[in-house]
């Protein structure tokens, strides 16, 4: 690599099996729309749950065709690379992998217990304890409701890790009481890479007038 040619260093993204892969799917929208690299993990749970949500497989030997069916929107040059949840020797495994930071949307409640226990049962999990022991942005978006004290502690323990925790809880004020469920769906992906300082025109920012969309 040349002097002048500045290395990759992508954001990691995990989807776990929590519902609410739409959100998954907006937030990696946003990124490859603001031209960032993006590594992508996604969890065995998250393609059932994906296969579920959306009818479409997600397959390791032709995940590039399958996330853009899953997308719905072609990839393009879209600087991606795919890493298998069971790779625990994959590139994001290790703090010396550089990387921006590390978003995990939807983030499962297993998810979140095993990244603040620091138990690596996968990638998905190895990768958020390695960027939050490297002191990089980590943005965590919980699913769940109603939750146990024991996924509040686990939540505790994350932030106190450093990491932003981000539940998926859509704001109406940009889009009224009858928005759609895309408008909803943008508005946390927007919340997500707003947390992540990436540029994004996803969501209507409150301007101080009521009424004002």
């Amino acid at each position: 690599m040349s002097a002048d040619v500045a290395p990759r260093t992508p954001w990691v993204l995990g989807v776990s099996g929590a519902s609410g892969t739409p959100y998954a799917a907006a937030v990696l929208r946003g990124l490859c729309a603001a031209g960032e690299a993006v590594d992508l993990v996604v969890s065995r749970a998250a393609r059932l749950t994906i296969l579920d949500e959306t009818g479409h497989a997600f397959r390791d030997a032709h995940w590039r065709e399958d996330l853009a069916t899953w997308l719905e929107t072609p990839l393009g040059d879209a600087d991606l690379r795919y890493w298998p949840a069971g790779d625990l020797a994959a590139g994001p495994s290790s703090g010396s992998y550089r990387a921006k930071g590390m978003i995990v949307v939807p983030a499962s409640t297993a998810a979140c217990a095993g990244i603040a226990l620091g138990l690596s049962k996968d990638l998905l999990q190895r990768a958020a304890e390695v960027n939050l022991k490297e002191r990089r942005p980590v943005v965590i978006v919980p699913r769940e409701t109603p939750v146990t004290r024991s996924h509040l502690l686990h939540l505790v323990e994350l932030i106190d890790s450093g990491a932003v925790v981000l539940p998926a809880s859509p704001g109406f004020y940009g889009s009224g009481a009858n928005a759609q469920a895309q408008q909803l769906i943008d508005f946390v992906a927007g919340k997500v890479l707003d947390a992540a300082a990436v540029p994004h025109t996803l969501l209507t920012r409150w301007t101080g007038h009521l009424g004002h969309r």
